[in-house]
């Protein structure tokens, strides 16, 4: 085998920094930085009703957990879906470049692709997905949850 064809690591790399970046967003981004109450402002001010931020937030916090312990990856990467969806959506009128005023929409889109290549792959190696019967990474070949 190639010594870089690694899919089981790279699933683990790719649900690592996912759920970092999920985990980011939520515990620091909405709830430190621009506050819960803060974060039902704005969704308020798109059009979104308050209460959303907070599931958003619970949703991005838990599911980021998931995906850094590798507990219930796919499932984990596929409840991100719609929210990082929602997140395009929010950061449409702004632009492409997530560098402009407001944040554009090229990078929670490309946390929707990450989140969809996540589910495809399941969790890769160092999972607690591994731990449960019949699913395990062996020489090289894995299949995961």
């Amino acid at each position: 085998m190639n010594a870089l064809h690694r899919p089981e690591w790279a699933a683990m790399i790719l649900r690592t920094v996912l759920g970092l970046v999920m985990v980011a967003h939520s515990l620091y981004l909405k709830l430190v930085v621009f506050t819960l109450p803060g974060t039902a402002q704005f969704f308020e001010s798109i059009g979104l009703p308050g209460p959303l931020a907070y599931l958003v937030f619970t949703v991005e916090a838990l599911a980021g957990l998931a995906l850094i312990l590798g507990y219930q990856t796919r499932l984990a990467a596929l409840v991100l879906i719609p929210v990082l969806l929602g997140a395009t959506w929010a950061h449409l009128g702004n632009g492409w470049l997530f560098t402009n005023s407001g944040g554009g929409w090229e990078y929670p889109l490309v946390l929707v692709a990450l989140a969809v290549v996540q589910v495809m792959l399941g969790s890769g190696a160092l999972a607690l997905d591994n731990l449960r019967p019949g699913r395990a990474v062996v020489s090289g070949a894995y299949t995961s949850g």
